[in-house]
């Protein structure tokens, strides 16, 4: 049975029917994603809304199963090809041309479909041609010496077998454990159709024979080193990254379990921002991401700098700040935000990067200090809009 699907867009407020969102499912919708994770904002019926629901999304979008056959579904703003793009870029696949065929898909679950059957694809390929293997220490009893006699504890009274530590050749190491926890994920999401979801089960229990089931964080999948050996499971470990970060907890109504799939776009766009330009700031400019900064005698205040340019001699030259919103000017707050960061880093420019030209640009002189506002679109193609964005903090820094 196909579920009713109840469309939203990224910030724009609904009003949805009692009959069609009952009270019941409401009320979930409420405590679970207003209340608890603030990725809504839901308002009861009452004579404000012309007692219907009122649903806002906050930032997120993606799907949240309401029940068995009901779904909530939250379009961004953005142009779908350009949010699959700016994924590409976030996770560090946009050298990778066989995913170029996955950012025509039509929707946000399509989306989330193609690239599980990649995954599991290629896990069942890695696994036919030889799954990646490496030595890992072991110790435990054996009825027979291996490698390194552990006598002592040996013989221990009441010690009935050899303990021994020795080196065993392995496929059951984290390389192919993440594989399998996120293909075992991705069963019990339920958003994949039936042929998607066979390939998935076919690659988990492939790999289930050979791995030990491990749980890990999303940040497990990045900033891993690989050897000859493994560098071909790098892409593939960024697409497990993809599946555990935008996979929330499992919604469950009797028999019916589903996770919902949804993504923060402000995160998407300051991660999307600061691997662009990563990829793009010329030699001999240097960039920093999230740099940790902290303030006061004994450093009581703490935050992390979204994106901090440096020049050859490594001083710091600008800090950047990403904002996704639509506003007509810069908020108080977020100037305030953007000069103590520059501050903290002594640097005599600061910019505040918006999706979206404001109608009332920023570029004030302060003592020591110029603030701009600057604009990276997401309503053109990427790659021209990033091109500019560039010529324009090129600019910058060259006029300080």
């Amino acid at each position: 049975m196909t579920p009713t699907r109840i469309a939203l867009t990224e910030f724009a407020p609904k009003l949805i029917d009692p009959a069609l969102l009952p009270p019941a499912s409401g009320e979930w919708l409420w405590r679970e994603y207003d209340q608890q994770r603030g990725w809504l904002r839901v308002e009861f019926p009452d004579p404000r809304t012309g007692h219907q629901w009122r649903v806002t999304s906050l930032g997120w979008v993606g799907v949240i199963p309401l029940r068995a056959d009901m779904q909530l579904v939250i379009t961004p703003k953005t142009p779908l090809r350009n949010l699959f793009q700016m994924w590409l870029y976030a996770y560090d696949l946009a050298s990778f041309h066989w995913l170029d065929g996955v950012t025509q898909v039509a929707s946000l679950p399509a989306f989330y479909q193609e690239l599980a059957r990649l995954l599991a694809e290629w896990t069942l390929r890695r696994v036919s041609r030889g799954i990646y293997r490496d030595y890992v220490a072991q110790e435990r009893p054996l009825p027979f010496i291996r490698g390194q006699w552990q006598w002592r504890r040996s013989l221990q009274p009441g010690a009935t077998a050899l303990h021994c530590r020795y080196d065993e050749f392995t496929a059951d190491v984290p390389e192919n454990q993440i594989l399998a926890y996120t293909l075992r994920h991705i069963l019990r999401g339920g958003w994949c159709a039936a042929e998607v979801q066979t390939a998935v089960a076919r690659a988990y229990h492939r790999l289930q024979a050979l791995t030990t089931p491990v749980i890990f964080h999303p940040t497990a999948c990045a900033n891993r080193s690989y050897t000859r050996l493994s560098e071909d499971y790098r892409p593939w470990h960024a697409l497990c990254r993809f599946f555990l970060e935008h996979s929330g907890p499992t919604h469950q109504e009797g028999d019916h379990t589903m996770r919902p799939f949804l993504v923060n776009t402000a995160r998407l766009y300051e991660q999307f921002v600061a691997a662009w330009l990563t990829a793009h700031l010329p030699h001999p400019w240097q960039l920093k991401v999230q740099e940790a900064v902290q303030l006061g005698e004994r450093g009581e205040l703490r935050f992390a700098v979204d994106l901090v340019v440096y020049n050859a001699q490594g001083q710091a030259q600008m800090v950047l700040d990403t904002k996704f919103k639509t506003a007509a000017r810069v908020d108080h707050a977020d100037l305030n935000q953007i000069v103590t960061y520059a501050q903290a880093k002594a640097c005599r420019q600061a910019a505040l990067i918006y999706p979206a030209a404001l109608p009332q640009p920023l570029h004030a002189q302060l003592t020591g200090l110029t603030v701009r506002s600057l604009t990276f679109p997401l309503d053109v193609d990427l790659e021209q809009a990033g091109q500019q964005f560039l010529q324009t903090l090129l600019s910058a820094l060259e006029k300080r």
